[in-house]
């Protein structure tokens, strides 16, 4: 696992990392949030319990509402050798969110997601 310094060196050791080896990019999470089995009820969490559309399938939400789920995949990532994570913002955006009536939520989904992959770091 790749140990990044202070931001304005990240890149620099990114490509000298990368220089020297192949690095590994973690998996697949939305097969890993698969083997969760989430009802309905396990997407909304408390906050959207009463919301007033179907949330099931939106994985980008679990950021908010299972967070600790969400960096333990991470983190089983990175214990099995990843080098580098992406974040569950795959569909953080307010087009994909507007499907489920949460397009005002995307800057947050965002953030979130990115807070939680570098926890897991």
């Amino acid at each position: 696992m790749i140990s990044l310094p202070a931001r304005t060196d990240a890149r620099a050791a990114l490509e000298a990392a990368a220089r020297d080896r192949i690095l590994v990019l973690d998996g697949a999470m939305g097969t890993m949030i698969q083997q969760l089995k989430l009802d309905e009820a396990g997407y909304r969490g408390e906050r959207f319990r009463d919301w007033s559309r179907d949330v099931r399938g939106n994985n980008d939400l679990l950021v908010l509402t299972l967070p600790d789920a969400i960096r333990s995949i991470h983190l089983q990532y990175f214990l099995a050798g990843a080098d580098i994570c992406e974040t569950n913002t795959f569909s953080s955006t307010s087009i994909v969110q507007a499907d489920y009536g949460m397009e005002a939520l995307a800057y947050e989904l965002n953030v979130a997601g990115a807070k939680l992959a570098r926890e897991a770091a």
